[in-house]
């Protein structure tokens, strides 16, 4: 049987995760050495130009792919071990998930409230007061009893982002979920995104929107599907992978055109300066 997560345990935690993609034409690495943890009733943002690994990451994090190498816990879950109906029902009812793609989390022959009413009675939070609060909450009550093909883009995104808060998942991860969505319908949603990290989710997302990405509690930039940077209130530091190489952020690497660095240490602060021909 599966372990719960105890009371002030990461809702999902990474050691060394890595994400292969075979093909034809050889092998892709999405992550490489990714070592993260998520924590319940905080809101973290990942960044990173296209390629990094955003959504690979996001996939897995949502218990929706396996990884290559390292682990991965996902509400008590090892990912990498869990049967697949053991990992079906935890995304069915403590995930909520925002594909990158929103027209995939939508039921198409239901209406909007019905489809929320149905994954909240999935996350034991039935009736229809829910649902309605749910779409409500990105600004869809005018369209709950709409079919989704009589839905835009962007109002089909805000349904997504809806059915996958209803019911109070533990862990809501969200890809892009204000890709296709003007300043005002953005807002309602980061604001629900909040609002659920507020009453004890962990939610992830990730973002190329600048007004977003200082908005959580924690900003982490991917870069060639390794972790170059994280940043919260209080500061920005870079990442020390396990085989020891730090990842600096781009402002910074700029400062290294060999990519070689001095390294000084006095006893107390460890220095990294260019070496002499670069300076």
């Amino acid at each position: 049987m599966a372990v719960e997560p105890m009371a002030g345990q990461p809702a999902a935690h990474c050691e060394d995760l890595v994400k292969v993609f075979r093909s034809a034409t050889g092998e892709t690495h999405a992550l490489r050495g990714i070592g993260l943890e998520m924590r319940p009733g905080s809101l973290t943002v990942v960044a990173g130009p296209s390629g990094s690994g955003k959504s690979s990451l996001l996939t897995m994090l949502a218990a929706r792919d396996r990884p290559s190498a390292g682990t991965l816990s996902v509400l008590g879950r090892d990912v990498g071990v869990a049967s697949t109906r053991d990992l079906r029902g935890l995304r069915r009812r403590r995930i909520g998930f925002v594909p990158q793609r929103s027209a995939t989390a939508v039921f198409p022959h239901l209406r909007a409230v019905d489809q929320v009413r149905q994954v909240a009675a999935w996350r034991g939070a039935r009736g229809r007061a829910r649902a309605q609060d749910a779409l409500a909450a990105v600004g869809l009550s005018e369209r709950a009893d709409h079919l989704p093909a009589a839905l835009s883009g962007g109002e089909q995104q805000r349904l997504a982002v809806a059915i996958a808060l209803v019911g109070s998942p533990e862990l809501v991860v969200a890809d892009e979920p204000t890709a296709e969505l003007d300043h005002a319908n953005a807002d309602l949603v980061l604001a629900a995104l909040l609002d659920a990290a507020a009453a004890g989710a962990a939610v992830v997302i990730s973002s190329h929107d600048e007004r977003i990405l200082h908005r959580g509690d924690r900003l982490l930039r991917l870069r060639h599907g390794v972790l170059s940077s994280e940043t919260t209130l209080r500061d920005t530091t870079a990442v020390i992978d396990a085989t020891g190489r730090l990842q600096l952020p781009p402002d910074l690497l700029v400062r290294f055109p060999s990519r070689r660095v001095v390294i000084e240490d006095d006893g107390g602060v460890v220095r990294l300066r260019a070496p002499e021909e670069e300076s």
